[in-house]
């Protein structure tokens, strides 16, 4: 299984990534090791995260939440969420 994440940095940015195990990337990120797309020991919080059975799926939806502005991330997480 893999899965799609987005988190939000502490300076109010978003990252979008992918992994099969969503809790070590995560660590990696709060650690500043191997995270990088996102500034180095800033805390991260997860926001969304969605499952996929294969890497391309998940490498897929990747791709297109990347491609959207911040705004629309943000509309897109409380679509989501429902907040």
């Amino acid at each position: 299984m893999c899965w799609t994440y987005i988190v939000e940095c502490a300076d109010g940015s978003y990252y979008c990534g992918w992994t099969n195990n969503v809790n070590k990337r995560l660590a990696a990120h709060n650690a500043g090791k191997g995270a990088k797309y996102t500034k180095p020991r800033l805390p991260v919080k997860l926001v969304y995260q969605e499952e996929f059975s294969t890497k391309e799926e998940a490498m897929s939806r990747e791709w297109h939440i990347k491609q959207l502005t911040r705004f629309q991330k943000e509309a897109l997480i409380r679509s989501w969420t429902g907040c």
